[in-house]
């Protein structure tokens, strides 16, 4: 888990990656944004807002991309999943019979990239493996990628029995090779999306808790003692409600120079969708506050993704994706 300490003089700006919802064509691929200037609020696509990977492996489709920065540089991983334009499958059935690997590629510096990778993940007995994750563990180093798997019994290996989705979890020290998974969040409902941050030895996660019935936490945050605690408290449900009734995808990241945190959470009520923004300077109250909509630029349709802060150095070598 990384271990979040004082801001970095250092830092300047932001990198989004994510995909984009394009009914009409294939946009299931890897795209990223940058923020104007150090202004986490406002931001631009990139490379005349053309994907800038794509994978012809397993379905042939990315979703749901995370940016993690490692010591030879950044990783993405992504959910190996087509909707548009694939055929005999449908929502229920991706979670039933859908890929059980991720796709990866690897950058030294956000410009050049690896050819893709496909590396089955989650266990036979998984549906899918959707919308990972990853933190790095302080005390081995290894990197702890997270993911959302419906989970079956062995003895029904069509996957046909009712089921839900859990969270689980796996270690790599590269990306390439993967311990056997684990179970991390159980709640007996289906929960999807989560992602987590540290701060001050507290492990801070916020996921999305799925079906939508009336007592449903849709996106929450807690907060335990650390990443693979038993003593996790809800600091705030139904983040976004107010504003649209079906939002999912939370991303979290802080700010370059001071002590505030923002969320992203993505709507997909209505066309065109995407994210929208939250902030708060007390991460531990569960507050957070919507930018009122003069406040938050962000193309449509920008979906799904990861937010990391930049070095200047980086922030100024993505004008090379700018044109």
């Amino acid at each position: 888990m990384t271990q979040i300490g004082a801001p970095d003089d250092d830092l300047y700006g932001y990198v989004l990656v994510h995909f984009m919802e394009d009914p009409e064509g294939h946009s299931e691929k890897i795209f990223l944004s940058r923020s104007v200037g150090d202004d986490p609020s406002r931001w631009e696509r990139l490379n005349a807002g053309r994907p800038i990977l794509e994978s012809q492996l397993g379905t042939t489709g990315v979703r749901d991309p995370y940016l993690i920065r490692t010591d030879q540089g950044f990783t993405v991983l992504a959910t190996d999943l087509r909707v548009w334009g694939e055929s005999g499958q449908d929502w229920d059935g991706w979670t039933r019979r859908g890929s059980r690997s991720l796709v990866f590629w690897d950058s030294p510096d956000l410009l050049t990239w690896s050819p893709p990778r496909l590396v089955e993940v989650a266990p036979p007995t998984a549906g899918m493996a959707w919308a990972p994750e990853a933190v790095r563990d302080p005390d081995t180093g290894d990197f702890l990628v997270f993911w959302s798997s419906k989970l079956y019994e062995p003895d029904d290996p069509g996957h046909t029995a009712p089921s839900y989705s859990r969270i689980m979890v796996a270690r790599t020290r590269d990306f390439h090779s993967f311990t056997p998974p684990e179970v991390l969040v159980d709640s007996g409902r289906s929960v999807i999306d989560m992602t987590a941050v540290q701060l001050d030895g507290r492990v801070h996660r916020i996921l999305k808790e799925e079906p939508e019935p009336a007592d449903s936490r849709k996106v929450y945050h807690e907060v335990g003692s650390g990443f693979f605690a038993d003593d996790f408290r809800t600091l705030a449900t139904r983040i976004g409600d107010e504003l649209f009734s079906k939002v999912e995808a939370p991303l979290i990241f802080r700010d370059n120079h001071r002590e505030r945190w923002y969320l992203f959470v993505d709507q997909y009520e209505r066309r065109p969708q995407g994210y929208f923004g939250f902030w708060t300077d007390d991460l531990g109250s569960g507050t957070w506050t919507a930018f009122a909509p003069e406040e938050f630029h962000m193309p449509p349709d920008t979906k799904h993704g990861a937010v990391v802060p930049l070095r200047r150095s980086e922030w100024e070598r993505l004008s090379e994706l700018s044109a």
